[in-house]
């Protein structure tokens, strides 16, 4: 086409899709592509997200938007790719339905991307071939075929698709294309056993495979050298790590193998499992210098009637015990969770169990959803599902109480001075800095754009609820 092909790629979903997002602008910057911000490009990739329905409908929603940019440039390749594009419910929908997509692939091959965008380009380049009107005598010497970049008239390829169902393979050493340049997402594992029923992760995610601690450490190596100074550890369960391995390592021993990168100032990871968490972790993080102060410990539920439907494999006294052992532990740690109202069967009294151990654990900050029933999961075909406004009355009961705590929370640490990692310029003031806290609370302060990637002394000197207002010490 006389002109370097432009991609655009978004992001649906959590912080492992973001991870695998990285790998997929990695592979395609060594294809040749470059990345633009308008959907009116060359080739439009989703990376999507299936944990709830509302994830789902967003994607039909920008799919119809890229019909009508197809209609003006047909040769428009558009990809999907994702947890989403693990159900079989979803993928018979696109091919029934949207037919203009071109390619679809999930989440165990995303190594094979390059390989299946050449194939979707190899199909338009053959259809169209097919389309050129076959000239004869005088004119076939005289005529020369016109590059593909001067037609006009483009046939429709056939979709590719391909999913795997699952996968016992970690695929290593894929090029990456980081969000920041000063901090990173390390996948350590990928897949879950846990089979909560409401949860479809270990449908579309696969079976848990734990890298090797030795390729972890490498590529931590690699991103020190590189200038990130704090790494995110990923995985659907981190307290599992290495249980896959034919020599178990610990995911606490982890920590302290990553905690001897030179270089590496901060560690963080998401996310935990209760029925996990070992007293050698929260050892681990007492004592460490470099793992953040913050825990991400989903609940779901207070109920231990509902934590049993759900699988968790807890109880609220064991969840209860477990935290007040953290904050003993680690006094000035911040603990952040997953809370679902309306899961099928729960009563008032349930709720008010989940609402007894917000009041108790006093979290800094909650993310409390609405339960979304997903197809497959066995959650989906449970009675007693809640009604809708019972459900939205409690979601909202939660949240506020949520709020309250989380507000007096914060205020714990007002008026200190304490090191925040610089991120970038603040979205609403360009005068102003963010910085994010070791507790993971956002802080704003007055700076420079040169401060970006460092960990600077910040004293807190207002708190607005869910963040902090700043100076430089």
């Amino acid at each position: 086409m006389g002109r370097k092909q432009q991609c655009f790629l978004r992001t649906f979903g959590c912080q492992m899709n973001a991870k695998d997002s990285e790998k997929l602008r990695g592979i395609l910057r060594e294809t040749g592509f470059s990345l633009t911000e308008s959907e009116d490009a060359d080739l439009v990739l989703y990376n999507t997200c299936t944990v709830r329905e509302n994830a789902n409908l967003k994607v039909y929603g920008h799919l119809g938007y890229l019909s009508n940019l197809k209609k003006k440039n047909p040769r428009m390749i558009i990809a999907l790719c994702g947890c989403m594009m693990q159900e079989p419910d979803v993928v018979a929908k696109l091919q029934k339905s949207y037919r203009f997509v071109n390619l679809i692939f999930g989440t165990h091959n995303i190594f094979k991307f390059a390989e299946l965008l050449y194939a979707v380009l190899e199909g338009q380049r053959k259809a169209e071939q097919m389309m050129l009107p076959e000239p004869s005598g005088a004119a076939a010497a005289a005529e020369e075929t016109p590059p593909i970049s001067q037609r006009h008239t483009v046939v429709k390829t056939p979709m590719i698709v391909d999913i795997w169902k699952d996968t016992n393979q970690v695929v290593e050493d894929l090029p990456a294309d980081r969000t920041y340049s000063f901090k990173s997402g390390v996948n350590i594992m990928y897949g879950c056993n846990n089979f909560c029923t409401y949860c479809i992760v270990p449908y579309v995610r696969g079976r848990e495979r734990s890298r090797r601690p030795e390729d972890i450490i490498r590529e931590i190596e690699q991103l020190s050298a590189d200038g990130v100074i704090e790494v995110m550890l990923l995985g659907q369960n981190v307290n599992s790590y290495g249980k896959t391995l034919s020599n178990s390592v610990s995911f606490a021993h982890l920590l302290e193998m990553v905690e001897q990168v030179p270089g590496i100032r901060r560690i963080r990871f998401m996310t935990s499992h209760p029925k996990d968490l070992s007293d050698e972790l929260i050892e681990v993080m007492k004592r460490s210098q470099k793992v953040c102060r913050h825990l991400h410990l989903p609940l779901q539920s207070g109920s231990s009637r509902i934590l049993e439907k759900m699988n968790r494999r807890y109880t609220k006294e064991q969840y209860l015990e477990l935290a007040a052992k953290l904050r003993r532990e680690i006094p000035d740690i911040s603990l952040t969770t997953d809370i679902i109202v309306g899961f099928p069967g729960e009563t008032e009294e349930d709720f008010q169990e989940t609402l007894d151990v917000v009041r108790q654990v006093r979290y800094d900050s909650a993310f409390t959803f609405i339960y979304s029933k997903r197809t497959g999961t066995p959650a989906a075909a449970m009675e007693e599902q809640v009604p809708d406004d019972i459900v939205k009355d409690r979601f909202q009961r939660l949240l506020g109480l949520v709020q309250e705590i989380s507000q007096k929370m914060a205020k714990r640490v007002e008026g200190q001075t304490l090191p925040a990692l610089v991120e970038s310029l603040d979205d609403h003031d360009p005068a102003l800095m963010t910085g994010r806290l070791s507790n993971n609370l956002l802080v704003h302060f007055p700076g420079t754009e040169d401060l970006i990637g460092q960990i600077v002394d910040v004293r807190l000197t207002t708190c607005k609820g869910f963040y902090y207002l700043g100076e430089m010490a």
